[in-house]
């Protein structure tokens, strides 16, 4: 199968698309992936982005269990071969590889991949690596300026290190769930997950963060480092002011729904024609919202002047403001609230956010052509740098695409090498 291809498409910075590997400011970077569903793919990914060259280890008979995770599926238009959109949502730009690391042989085959790898990220359960002889120690002694990212749910060490770990769990576990949701006494009250995967999306981000750290430390030192990335810590560093009113004041900062549980008005408010979202933080910003509404009155007002006031009185000031709104609609308050300096904005679905100027402009959306898959949409980077763009070289791959090519390239295999591999359910 040949190499998979990339395209811009209509709005897209061009120079930012490559066809192969190659440009950014990782180039020349080799990446080992061997992560599975979402937080370890999205670091990998992340790396791409930035020009590393990231092969994805992946399972034999099947690759990552992200692939199937559907409905809705991307479906290739020649066949009925698919993909679930999940997975493309994490894995461009990297060159795909099946092998079987539990077989000795396999085993050998990564460790020739690690001896010139400059990263290496895995999602296994912990220990799991370091039975066939693949942990950072093992490997380590093969590459000393290997940075091998380790992403679990509870991390290499304590009591929890050794069970699995998935958002949902790590989202209960670590408090999102405790301050997500509505008010107690209110219909649908109770603890409410996010509704991404916000426990996974923080350990990727935490994950790149580690590695680009490791590296500098690499230029310093000249050798590698293994860093250990936990859903569960990077959950709880979420919780911010949350968490640390508890620790404190010992002031639990309860549900609020769509209202901010400090600073008012802060939330979503009914106008004319619909619901636009307000958000103020300080006196100054709510004087300007009150003298746009028509009620300059109510920055000197004694229950709304301050802060704390318009917190201890949020149900009137709510009613208030919601009456003052019902006269006009959506993309009236929209300019004036804006004109004024106020945060304010539409509550988007989907569709428009696909259509979302603001988002065009920035080169949000990509179009990735594969061979197989034909064009794969998927968001972009929301990283930008004036000298080094992000690159996006290629469409996420099928499972084991580049298996061939890849050791021809990196282990220079023979073809009866690979045939034998592939006979034996290694590769």
């Amino acid at each position: 199968m040949n190499d998979s291809s990339a395209k811009a498409s209509p709005g897209t910075n061009a120079a930012q698309v490559a066809s192969g590997v190659g440009g950014g400011i990782l180039a020349g970077m080799k990446v080992l992936d061997l992560s599975r569903v979402v937080a370890g793919p999205l670091a990998g990914q992340t790396l791409a982005d930035l020009g590393a060259d990231v092969i994805k280890i992946e399972r034999v008979g099947g690759g990552d269990d992200l692939r199937t995770l559907g409905p809705p599926w991307v479906t290739s238009p020649t066949d009925d071969l698919e993909q679930s959109t999940y997975f493309q949502t994490v894995n461009r730009g990297k060159r795909s590889l099946t092998l079987d690391f539990a077989h000795p042989d396999g085993a050998e085959i990564l460790r020739g991949l690690v001896a010139e790898a400059d990263i290496f990220i895995e999602n296994f359960r912990t220990g799991t690596l370091a039975r066939y002889g693949l942990g950072y120690d093992d490997l380590a002694k093969i590459n000393p300026r290997l940075i091998y990212c380790s992403i679990t749910g509870f991390g290499q060490t304590g009591p929890y290190s050794d069970r699995s770990g998935y958002d949902y769990l790590v989202q209960a576990m670590g408090g999102q769930m405790a301050v997500t949701g509505l008010p107690d006494g209110m219909t649908g009250a109770g603890p409410m997950r996010v509704g991404v995967p916000i426990a996974d999306i923080t350990a990727g981000n935490n994950a790149v963060i580690g590695i680009l750290a490791a590296i500098i430390d690499r230029e310093k030192t000249g050798k590698g480092q293994q860093i250990d990335i936990s859903l569960f810590d990077s959950q709880v560093a979420l919780l911010l002011n949350s968490l640390s009113a508890w620790l404190n004041a010992k002031a639990p900062l309860p549900r609020t729904g769509n209202d901010h549980p400090t600073a008012v008005p802060n939330g979503v408010f009914q106008v004319a024609d619909g619901h636009i979202l307000i958000a103020t933080f300080n006196d100054r910003e709510f004087a300007r919202l009150a003298e746009v509404l028509g009620h300059p009155e109510w920055a000197t007002d004694e229950k709304y002047a301050r802060s704390r006031d318009r917190l201890a009185n949020r149900k009137q000031l709510s009613k208030d403001m919601t009456e003052a709104l019902s006269h006009h609609g959506k993309h009236h308050w929209m300019k004036v609230i804006n004109g004024a300096k106020v945060s304010c904005g539409p509550i988007n679905d989907m569709a428009d956010i696909e259509r979302d100027e603001q988002l065009a402009e920035r080169d949000m959306f990509v179009t990735l052509h594969h061979d197989v898959m034909g064009d794969v949409r998927v968001v972009g980077s929301p990283l930008k740098f004036s000298a080094t763009p992000v690159v996006y070289n290629s469409p996420p791959p099928l499972a084991g695409e580049h298996t061939e090519s890849l050791l021809r390239e990196r282990l220079t295999l023979t073809d009866e090498q690979i045939e034998d591999l592939r006979a034996r359910n290694i590769i």
